[in-house]
């Protein structure tokens, strides 16, 4: 469906007032080195390590007044960390329209790398792929997932031959949950995928036992949902002051810590935290940048949380 007149109007005022404002986004920028990035492995493409999902976050209806807010996080992301990665699904609602949307209202397609799935059996998959194509504006996508597992013997035969008829670059698997690992690690070792999706947080660690040194040994990229566990890690350190030695490896608040904890495990390939708050984004985004902890920081960042 088009974007009315009155949506265009007030995406397109959003996007233009993050541009020409000096923002704190832009202040940042011009005071820190270019954001992290890390290889698809077996490829040069690098990503930076801090992308965005939209799951709940853009499942927005057409008006400005809901899509505007979207605008301006889209432009942060835009403006500090081009080319990152945007994952999103049919099974999110609107969210994958109002993100064709928002990238056409912005013509920067070319400046993400745009993750979808297949979220329905194998006998739906192509008109569903094909209705994603559609609302996303794009004839190509950068990654197509199987969603959750579903149906996924069916749909990884499918998603290949997508890739070799080259309607998505990448292909992968995906889940959110630790009961799902077993699973997931399995078909780690007896398929190749270029893409993991998976839930791994200071509060889920259980992908470091095995899904991560897989990806590892069997150069699979990674892309961690979940990061904050739906806000409970928040919730965990609610009035506790954050920690001095925060600073030494650049981060100004907890969730960049959470972050940069997730980021820093060298299997991981990126983060994509939701968010539909400018403010929250801009907090997101400086995760990327700075200094990264090392092995003795990782612990520390963990036994605080403790």
């Amino acid at each position: 469906m088009p974007i009315d007149r009155r949506t265009f109007l007030g995406i397109s005022t959003a996007l233009a007032t993050l541009r020409a404002a000096p923002a704190l986004a832009a202040a940042q920028a011009a005071t820190v080195e270019a954001p992290m990035r890390r290889k698809i492995p077996g490829t040069s493409e690098q990503l930076p390590v801090i992308g965005m999902g939209t799951a709940d976050t853009f499942n927005v209806g057409r008006t400005s007044e809901e899509r505007a807010p979207l605008g301006e996080v889209l432009a942060m992301l835009l403006q500090r960390i081009p080319h990152a990665v945007i994952d999103t699904a049919p099974s999110y609602g609107n969210a994958e329209v109002v993100t064709g949307d928002l990238l056409q209202a912005a013509n920067a397609r070319r400046n993400v790398f745009v993750a979808t799935k297949i979220s329905s059996g194998a006998p739906n998959a192509i008109e569903q792929f094909t209705q994603s194509r559609a609302d996303l504006r794009s004839d190509v996508v950068d990654l197509l997932q199987v969603h959750n597992l579903i149906d996924w013997q069916n749909n990884l035969k499918l998603l290949r031959q997508l890739k070799a008829q080259g309607k998505t670059r990448y292909i992968g698997i995906t889940h959110y949950r630790e009961d799902a690992h077993d699973t997931l690690a399995q078909i780690l070792r007896t398929e190749k995928v270029d893409f993991l999706q998976v839930n791994y947080s200071l509060a889920e660690r259980n992908a470091e036992k095995t899904l991560l040194p897989l990806c590892e040994e069997r150069g699979v990229a990674v892309l961690v949902n979940r990061p904050f566990q739906d806000g409970r890690l928040f919730a965990a350190v609610r009035g506790k002051p954050l920690p001095d030695w925060a600073g030494e490896i650049d981060c100004t608040s907890w969730g960049q810590l959470f972050l940069k904890f997730i980021v820093s495990h060298p299997a991981v390939t990126a983060a994509i935290p939701a968010t539909s708050k400018p403010k929250n984004m801009a907090d997101n985004l400086g995760a990327a940048f700075g200094r990264m902890p090392d092995t003795r920081e990782r612990a520390r960042i963990a036994a605080a949380l403790a």
